[in-house]
């Protein structure tokens, strides 16, 4: 299934390519005006900062028709890294020819090259199709996890200290 498609890192001159991918993911999940990510915000954070990496699936003709925006993160139980996924996404066009599944692969296959303990993600509960797919792989939902969060003007006062809620 992996041979199916060519895969490459993208590079700064990608940076419209990837908040294009972002955009349609964010449609897709209905969440288009949430997304405020610029090209310049991205050039920052992923190929000046470094914080997180992306990997274009490509067809056989070498156009990007998917992509995964991946970093590490650390379990101090298993005492090393791992893989979280942030985003992945497949153009409507290519979706049902495996290039998901194939995606999944090649970022096991840099977990294993790593040295990673885990390739880990989110999934939206509304999500149906995307959780069938992840549970046909094998891949198990963390039913007995809450995740919590910290953004925007809560964010900020807790960084001030701040007693009152926003």
């Amino acid at each position: 299934m992996i041979s199916n498609f060519l895969f490459r890192f993208a590079e700064p001159s990608d940076t419209s390519l990837i908040l294009r991918f972002i955009r349609e993911l964010a449609d897709y999940e209905g969440l288009l005006s949430e997304v405020v990510a610029t090209e310049s915000l991205l050039e920052e954070w992923i190929f000046q900062k470094k914080k997180a990496e992306v990997l274009f699936a490509m067809d056989a003709a070498g156009n990007e028709i998917g992509f995964a925006l991946f970093f590490h993160n650390f379990s101090t139980f298993l005492g090393r890294s791992g893989i979280y996924l942030e985003d992945l996404y497949v153009s409507p066009a290519n979706r049902g020819q495996g290039c998901g599944k194939a995606i999944l692969q090649k970022l096991a296959q840099i977990a294993i090259q790593r040295g990673c303990g885990r390739l880990e993600w989110w999934c939206l509960d509304s999500n149906i199709p995307s959780i069938a797919f992840y549970r046909s792989m094998g891949a198990e939902p963390m039913s007995d996890w809450t995740v919590y969060r910290l953004a925007g003007k809560t964010l900020q006062h807790m960084a001030a200290n701040d007693k009152e809620n926003p």
